[in-house]
């Protein structure tokens, strides 16, 4: 069975950066299981496992525009003090999160000052390469629930 819109993907993978480092791999655990063609992985891997078949192996790499995109010096920007809670523990590489229109957000702190905040919008992986190793261990058809929700649901049926 070929990897295809609606076909659940079922595969293990390591993601390095340039340098070799590991930033995160399925090895040792279960692998990951994934709803191709919904939007549940990175563009440029999807668009890389597109038509491949269980027991595929490659090392394929991403762009950042097919990955989490460059990054964008305006998403880096100084938020006054005041809109933090005076207990809350404030330092460089603290994850923040705010409300925003369609649902929470997450900013990395950069930098702080006796007034401000410098908080980054960019995901972490903007505007790095993505190196993946990865196995396709099993490909087979979504089940109609998983299809009208989206994704993978486990063995025991719906999760959520």
């Amino acid at each position: 069975m070929k990897i295809a819109n609606g076909m659940v993907v079922t595969m293990h993978y390591t993601l390095t950066d340039d340098a070799g480092t590991v930033i995160d791999t399925s090895r040792g655990r279960e692998p990951l299981a994934y709803l191709h063609g919904f939007g549940n992985i990175i563009p440029g891997l999807e668009k890389a496992l597109e038509g491949q078949q269980a027991g595929f192996r490659s090392n394929i790499s991403v762009p950042p525009a097919e990955g989490y995109g460059e990054r964008d010096p305006n998403a880096v920007f100084e938020a006054s003090r005041d809109h933090f809670d005076p207990d809350m523990e404030l330092a460089p590489g603290v994850q923040v999160y705010a409300e925003g229109p369609q649902g929470p957000v997450s900013f990395m702190v950069v930098s702080v000052s006796e007034n401000g905040v410098m908080l980054d919008a960019n995901h972490p992986l903007a505007g790095e390469t993505l190196h993946f190793d990865v196995e396709v261990m099993e490909v087979r058809q979504a089940t109609e629930e998983e299809t009208a929700h989206g994704h993978v649901h486990g063995a025991g049926g719906h999760q959520h």
